[in-house]
């Protein structure tokens, strides 16, 4: 939401100083709205939008249901003292989007993780992490995969790489036990699955692990790109809409859901 209307403001050629004039607010307020660090009640976001001179009535409608949304309501808020903020955004991102699409080259998809499986993962971080700070990593992680039981979950898709599913994190039985919650998630998930195979000559995308959200509106796509010390989210509509189209190369180079199922039922057979 911040976001958004940082990017509102900027396209009305107003600074955030103009936007604290016209609420008779301190100039830093606005700058910790748009960073997402305070909040704002909707009837001030429609009154910067007026000012903004936007009449999105949809984007609008969207960025008001963000902003009832009191702090301190969702799991992930009692989280905050023990990860990081980036993975507080990914857990809110989650939780607002209608479509998730996870592209994964090395890793299986982190909110469908066995917990011993993410343990494994946690443990072979560089600089390493404590003990502590595994455990509520790995706390943080298994959790995420509350977004499915909301009312309306969102679809998720998964395009992974055959590499990600024969590299054995945790040894052969935490390798096995998190290949079968792939193929038969509990609870049942709404997911679709695509491997891209070996005998693809070539990796769309240079072989990049990204989650593409999508938002209630198409202003509200996001997109968070995997490094080895934490994700980087990526907000701006040009650097969205080009995940965009390597979402859709990677697509069109993965095996269909069901070649897929096979390919890693294939994999279980051989561990």
């Amino acid at each position: 939401m911040g976001s958004e209307l940082r990017k509102l403001r900027e396209q009305a050629n107003r600074t955030a100083t103009d936007a604290a004039t016209h609420l008779g607010i301190d100039r830093a307020k606005i700058s910790n709205i748009e960073a997402g660090y305070r909040g704002i009640s909707p009837e001030r976001l429609r009154n910067l939008a007026a000012f903004y001179r936007c009449d999105d009535q949809a984007l609008l409608d969207a960025l008001c249901a963000i902003a009832r949304e009191q702090r301190g309501r969702h799991w992930w808020d009692s989280m905050r003292e023990s990860v990081p903020q980036d993975a507080l955004d990914l857990a809110e991102m989650e939780h607002h989007a209608r479509h998730l699409h996870a592209v994964n080259m090395l890793l299986i998809p982190g909110i469908i993780q066995t917990p011993e499986y993410a343990r494994a993962i946690f443990e072979t971080r560089t600089p390493p992490f404590t003990p502590a700070e595994i455990e509520a990593r790995v706390k943080f992680r298994t959790s995420r995969r509350r977004v499915f039981e909301k009312q309306h979950p969102p679809i998720y898709e998964i395009i992974i790489h055959e590499a990600a599913l024969r590299i054995r994190y945790g040894g052969r039985r935490v390798h096995e036990k998190q290949l079968l919650r792939l193929t038969a998630p509990e609870p049942a998930l709404p997911v679709t699955l695509r491997v891209i195979p070996f005998d693809l000559e070539n990796v769309p995308g240079h072989a990049q692990s990204f989650l593409f959200t999508e938002g209630p509106v198409p202003q509200l796509n996001s997109v968070q790109v995997d490094t080895p010390f934490g994700g980087v989210i990526v907000h701006e509509a040009e650097e969205v809409e080009n995940y965009r189209a390597v979402l859709g190369d990677v697509r069109r180079n993965s095996l269909p859901p069901e070649e897929s199922r096979k390919l890693v039922q294939k994999i279980i057979e051989e561990i």
